[in-house]
């Protein structure tokens, strides 16, 4: 590895900011409203209780999440004053921590270990929950899919970190098959931009 690529790994692994849970949603039935709850647990290899895209085991999407702060980009390039989470049907909302540098990284929200699956794109569904516009406007704020390493409860006001951040607070035993698990799903993980 040259020089260059050590101290771009570095900055690309430097990840200090702790994130906060804003808004969790479950979507009950195709096509319908989401329902905004303020607590739900987080199953492996399906994601959250009660929603209806539940992922499968091997599932890249079982889990959907945006930061707070492109919500307001989004309202701004609308016009609006603000987006109503739900109106873009995904499961969290999280601010302070960019969701795009936890690409190849596992996370934690509350109880629950997550893992970077992809970048979450934004559908036709937003044309017509936002307005014409809606959906150019989503672009490159659609936020990232994940799937869920360790099941696990989450609340609004939870912390959002960098799983290797929490290794240390947790027991031996459990950051030993977190990372067994982790180092497994590795070897399964395809790129994406």
């Amino acid at each position: 590895m040259s020089y260059n690529e050590s101290v771009l790994k570095e900055l690309l692994d430097l990840i200090p900011q702790t994130g906060r849970l804003e808004w969790i949603g479950i979507r009950p039935g195709k096509k319908q409203a989401l329902t905004a709850l303020k607590s739900v647990r987080m199953e492996q290899g399906s994601g959250l209780e009660g929603d209806r895209f539940r992922g499968s085991v091997s599932g890249k999407r079982q889990v959907t999440l945006i930061q707070q702060e492109h919500l307001q980009v989004v309202a701004n390039i609308l016009g609006k004053s603000e987006i109503d989470p739900g109106w873009i049907r995904r499961n969290l909302v999280v601010s302070g921590i960019n969701l795009l540098s936890l690409k190849h990284q596992s996370f934690q929200i509350g109880e629950a270990v997550l893992q970077t699956t992809g970048i979450c794109a934004p559908c036709s569904r937003m044309e017509e929950n936002l307005g014409p516009g809606g959906y150019n406007a989503m672009r490159g704020h659609g936020g990232i899919t994940a799937k869920v390493l360790q099941p696990g409860e989450i609340q609004i006001g939870d912390p959002v970190r960098i799983f290797k951040n929490c290794v240390g607070k947790m027991s031996i035993n459990t950051s030993k098959v977190l990372m067994k698990q982790v180092f497994q799903d590795m070897t399964n993980v395809e790129l994406w931009l």
